[in-house]
């Protein structure tokens, strides 16, 4: 049976994370504040003006978090992954699990990669709920609503869609013409579309700066769906920023190659649950990992 490891990305975060892993592990807690300029430890447990929602913050503090549990689970020697995947952000935790880089490489790119898109602005990003992309599509084009992009396909009743202020003003006003179930994400720019090419072009550059490994393991690349090709990495990781999360075609990815396949989330169960509504809606009676939880509110990774 194929097993893998999940990692989750930013709108996971919460006040508190990593408190055990922090204790556990104090020689990397501390590298990991002397590379980031800042206190680490205090930024999770106090969350001081609601900073760990500022992506500048959130994406260091994930990685090292969902970093620090990995290696735990690496000490306590359990069951190697035959494959690994990240949301977004959590990609680089993937990739660090393979050898692709080590921890600092990493922190330092997430560290740029966070300043990068938190200096962008303009715009936003909304969830669609029950709507599929072309379905989506047309219902915008029809309404006259222009310069929006798919930005996540989480699940397959779950879009996420990105772009400039006014025109997601006008998508909510045609989804609630329409009956369209939506809620807008708090963050501060239209992330994964063709609005972060300056961050993407940027982030390029500075990639271009590191040596990279080839994965150890099979990692799959959110935007496309599949396996790192060989070479890959610079070109991958910048795509990333102006390209959709294609979390829907991940996971079928490992379907085609076990339709039973096991997973484990480091950090929490955002990931599972989307993975199990994948699978539901690709296998009946998939005997999935866990009952599938109900949606108690609209949340969405990005």
């Amino acid at each position: 049976m194929v097993f893998a490891i999940l990692f989750p990305g930013q709108g996971s975060q919460f006040r508190g994370m990593g408190k055990d892993a922090f204790e556990r592990y104090p020689g990397l807690t501390q590298f990991a504040c002397d590379v980031l300029d800042y206190d680490l430890v205090a930024l999770c447990r106090d969350n001081p003006d609601d900073a760990l929602s500022r992506t500048e913050y959130t994406q260091p503090a994930l990685y090292t978090v969902n970093a620090l549990q990995m290696f735990e689970r690496t000490r306590r020697e359990e069951q190697p992954a035959d494959c690994y995947l990240g949301h977004s952000l959590g990609e680089y935790n993937a990739l660090l699990a393979a050898g692709v880089f080590d921890f600092e490489t990493g922190l330092r790119l997430v560290k740029k990669r966070g300043e990068l898109m938190a200096a962008a602005s303009g715009g936003g990003m909304t969830a669609v709920m029950d709507t599929p992309a072309p379905r989506l599509l047309d219902i915008l084009g029809q309404d006259g609503v222009e310069g929006l992009d798919i930005a996540g396909f989480n699940t397959d009743a779950q879009l996420v869609i990105a772009g400039p202020a006014e025109a997601l003003r006008a998508a909510h006003a045609s989804f609630k013409e329409r009956g369209i179930r939506f809620a807008p994400l708090r963050v501060s720019a239209p992330f994964h579309s063709r609005y972060m090419e300056p961050a993407r072009a940027e982030f390029e550059r500075y990639l271009k700066e590191f040596t990279f490994a080839e994965p150890t393991a099979e990692v799959v690349a959110n935007v496309s769906g599949r396996p790192y090709e060989q070479g890959a990495i610079v070109a991958t990781l910048s795509r990333q920023l102006v390209e959709p999360v294609r979390w829907t075609d991940s996971v079928r990815h490992l379907l085609a190659r076990d339709p039973r396949f096991a997973c484990e989330e480091v950090g929490g169960k955002s990931l599972l649950r989307m993975v199990e509504k994948i699978r539901a809606a690709a296998v009946p009676d998939p005997s999935p990992i866990e009952k599938p939880v109900p949606d108690r509110e609209i949340r969405a990774l990005i």
